[in-house]
């Protein structure tokens, strides 16, 4: 077979089909037949310097393939595979990689390096190969400049692939040095100097011990800085991206170097070529995210818990920093705005001088005001886009006090450019800066209105009218009124100044909607989307016209479904749109079915609404699915006990939902829309349980279902038990262990990330739930002695949440009320057990005096409870 290996890898990329599928066949059954003998062929191919450039690239392709993937379940199962093969074919492989490096061509070398770094990504977390980073670093100081490059790349994919405890920091050290040699200014290969620039960018994380020695910092400082100045593009802006790495990675670190940094940046940003200058602001951007984070862990008076101190970089560098950013703003593109993923050098400014204000605050806006005043009525347009551009940037951080004024002064202006202004960019920003002032500067809470009655006809006209002007005006149109709207969110149910003017704004978002061009610019989404916040924050005056909207949306749904014969990028569209419109439904329902006069009337739809639903199932599109079942959700909770009747039929595309791994969106979901219908349907849920619960246990124990799915799985199992009540008896032997064991692998986490430790309270909190579920169903039952076994776990979770203290506010309130339900349900049998547990009486006495008022409420509740059980 080997022999016939390059041409069934010459094959695999034919043009004509038929032969290209034929060798995808024949590999296919190598693999299967053989696997260690087809990989150790396939790093044959790719060591050997006599084969086809195209065959050994496509076999080192293969090969890393055959060690990784994206989907979780799949990479566990390759790593197995590799690990368990023959010690001996293994070290083959990996010689014939290494020796690969030195190859005359780039492709075969380039893609050794990205294997090298999957197999040590297996190998060296379970101390396999621990010659290997001894190896590469010996090719470092041999001569030919492609074998240095190779190697320097392979670090630097291994620094990417491994996490940095599993390299002692004698290696560490070793890379570093090589690293850093090879982006010295005395290496005379610039691909070498590339290579090694990319390879500390993503060894950054292994050098904790060495940015803490400040002889080894200012030594890579200096390298890094140097590297910004080369005469190669590609260098420079690598040399960038490591110094946006250093002001995350070791904000804490840069006290010495911001100057020299920030005139190396400012020197970019004014003359360097794009790429470059556009990393240099991502420097100051991500300064900003830094001390934006410190600052909201402070709370801003210092009694926070940040563990690094906040520099104020942003705030010292001002005077210099703001003008920067504002030159920046005049250097737009002409088609800027019509391109969804555009990004240049404007808008990276504007990016960054939004967080600037978010990380100063007030003292941004004298810096800024005097740009604004002096380029708001110039003739030429990107002056004046650029001051509107500036404007609706500085909406977030300061001080209502301070920006209400100016908003004042603005609006009228705004108003007038959005309808006159000859320049569509000009338009597009003067939309989006309305959008942002109502925003940030609208709402209940704030004394002073910007937003009267004697303004208000006139922003709803301009808005309306903007809405029939081209794709990219019209959708900013959309999110400014979208937020007016949710201005009024709080207006009380009588009477929101939107009122008057409710039916011309529907019936304008409506005509949006069907706009030839309304799939440009994301327009019609955004139509949609601002329909949806104008109903949900409308009140009860204009339900009748709310109740208008159904059929008709109802009617644009089914007119989707009866569409025949659609291109591939047609249904795309048509998926597209029934999702918006279910979502349009889904909002509506809620809003009617939220008071009982217009549910009454609303009912009436009910019926050809949940046909339409379940037809849009069939269209196998996640998002229509995702959407259509969250508006059955709604409708279940607006039904209440009516909705059995719809069960049986709808039962079927319920358990689709559950079954659905690939898209684990609609399996959360699905699970969520469970619980809805419990709620609506109480113990009338009883036929489905069976199957529902099955289909819930089967998911938790599978390891292919994304985690996020997990936490919502157990709080379904509490709505369940809610529903049912004592019925769930059955379902204790199976559900009671499954949360045991979650509980146990969610108590102790010590040294977790943030992500990992926000993962862990959502999961905490879908176990409590549970329990608390399960405990409240069983009340008042003649069968709580079924959950007396149990108590004792429940009991050590909770004493073990309370040791662990990374407990976040919304786990605190679940878990002070679970120990409540525990003392509610099993009266004077848990009485003992309360009082032999470690931390109840201190974790109540928190509770009690906790600063958020919901925790206060339930650990009154639960202490209440406890009194009782005690005092029998």
């Amino acid at each position: 077979m080997a022999m016939e290996v390059t041409q069934i890898l010459l094959n695999a990329q034919a043009v004509d089909g038929t032969v290209r599928k034929q060798a995808e066949e024949s590999l296919k059954q190598f693999q299967e037949q053989n696997l260690p003998s087809f990989l150790l062929s396939l790093a044959g191919e790719l060591s050997n310097e006599d084969k086809p450039v195209e065959s050994r690239k496509l076999a080192g392709l293969i090969l890393k393939n055959a060690l990784d993937a994206k989907e979780q379940h799949r990479k566990l199962e390759l790593v197995q595979r590799w690990l368990s093969l023959d010690t001996s074919a293994k070290a083959q492989i990996k010689a014939g990689l290494l020796k690969t490096l030195s190859s005359l061509a780039p492709d075969a070398r380039s893609t050794a390096s990205q294997v090298i770094a999957k197999v040590a990504g297996i190998e060296l977390p379970h101390k396999q190969w621990p010659e290997l980073i001894g190896a590469l670093l010996s090719n470092i100081h041999q001569l030919p400049a492609h074998t240095r490059q190779a190697t320097l790349e392979t670090l630097g994919y291994v620094c990417e692939e491994v996490s940095p405890d599993v390299v002692d920091q004698d290696q560490v050290n070793k890379i570093l040095t090589a690293v850093v040699q090879g982006m010295n200014a005395s290496e005379s290969n610039s691909d070498v100097r590339l290579v090694a620039t990319r390879a500390l960018y993503n060894a950054l994380g292994f050098a904790q011990a060495n940015f803490s020695n400040d002889m080894e910092r200012d030594y890579i400082m200096r390298v890094v800085c140097e590297a910004t100045l080369s005469p190669e593009l590609k260098i420079r802006q690598a040399a960038f991206e490591c110094l946006v790495a250093i002001s995350s990675t070791y904000y804490e670190k840069l006290s010495p170097y911001i100057q020299d940094i920030f005139n190396i940046t400012a020197k970019a940003v004014k003359e360097d070529e794009e790429p470059v200058a556009l990393q240099a602001i991502e420097f100051w951007s991500s300064v900003c995210d830094e001390e934006i984070d410190i600052l909201e862990e402070y709370g801003g008076d210092f009694t926070g818990d940040s563990d690094i101190p906040c520099f104020y970089f942003v705030k010292q560098a001002l005077p210099v920093l703001v003008p920067m950013l504002l030159e920046t703003l005049l250097k737009q593109e002409e088609d800027q705005d019509q391109d969804e993923g555009a990004w240049n050098i404007a808008m990276a400014g504007g990016t960054c001088l939004g967080l600037v204000a978010q990380t100063v605050g007030d003292d941004v806006v004298q810096l800024v005001m005097p740009f604004i005043e002096e380029n708001i009525t110039k003739p030429d347009w990107r002056q004046r886009e650029a001051a509107t551009y500036a404007f609706g940037s500085i909406l977030e951080g300061p001080s209502p006090e301070k920006l209400i004024p100016l908003v004042n002064l603005a609006l009228n202006f705004m108003l007038t450019a959005l309808m006159k202004d000859p320049n569509n960019h000009v338009k597009d920003t003067t939309a989006w800066t309305l959008g942002r002032m109502f925003e940030f500067l609208h709402g209940s809470a704030l004394e002073t209105p910007i937003i009267t009655q004697a303004n208000i006809q006139q922003i709803i006209t301009v808005l309306l009218q903007s809405m029939k002007d081209v794709p990219n005006v019209a959708e900013k149109a959309c999110g400014a009124l979208y937020f007016l709207a949710q201005g009024y969110e709080d207006a009380g149910s009588s009477s929101s100044p939107l009122t008057p003017f409710f039916q011309e704004i529907v019936q304008a978002l409506l005509t949006v909607t069907h706009r030839e061009d309304a799939g440009e610019s994301r327009l019609r989404t955004a139509a949609y989307e601002t329909l949806n916040e104008v109903v949900r924050c409308s009140t009860d005056e204009t339900a009748p016209m709310v109740l208008q909207l159904v059929p008709l949306i109802m009617m644009e749904l089914h007119q989707t479904l009866e569409a025949q014969k659609l291109s591939s990028d047609e249904r795309e569209k048509q998926n597209e749109l029934q999702g918006l419109l279910c979502g349009c439904l889904q909002v509506i329902i809620q809003k009617l079915g939220s008071s009982e006069p217009t549910k009454y009337v609303f009912m009436q739809y009910a019926d050809q609404m949940m046909a339409l639903f379940l037809r849009v199932f069939a269209s196998r599109s996640a998002t229509a699915h995702e959407e259509a079942m969250l508006a059955i959700g709604a409708l279940a909770y607006a039904a209440g006990t009516d909705f059995a009747k719809y069960m049986s039929e709808f039962y079927r595309y319920l358990e689709m939902g559950l079954q659905n791994f690939e898209d684990y969106q609609v399996c959360a979901i699905t699970v969520g829309v469970v619980g809805d219908i419990c709620r609506a349907l109480e113990d009338k849920i009883l036929p489905y349980c069976d199957g529902v619960m099955t289909q819930l246990l089967k998911d938790l124990s599978s390891n292919q279902l994304h985690r996020s799915v997990k936490p919502p799985i157990f709080s379904c199992f509490g709505d369940i038990a809610l529903a049912i009540g004592e019925n769930f008896e059955k379902y204790l032997m199976y559900a009671m262990p499954m949360l045991q064991s979650a509980a146990e692998l969610s108590a102790h986490i010590s040294g977790a990330d943030d992500d990992m430790l926000e993962y862990t309270n959502s999961l905490r909190n879908g176990i409590l739930e549970a329990y608390s579920g399960i405990f409240q169903g069983f009340k008042g039952s003649s069968k709580t002695q079924l959950l007396m076994p149990y108590a004792p776990h429940v009991l050590q979770f909770l004493d073990s949440l309370y040791m662990e203290k990374d407990m976040d506010d919304a786990v605190s309130k679940t878990a002070i009320g679970v120990l409540g339900d525990l003392a509610d349900t099993l009266g004077s049998n848990a009485g003992p057990l309360i009082q032999q547990s470690v931390s109840s009486r201190d974790f109540l006495n928190e509770c009690l005096s906790s600063d958020d008022h919901l925790i206060r409420e339930s650990a009154e509740w639960a202490k209440l409870a406890i009194s009782r059980a005690i005092s029998f």
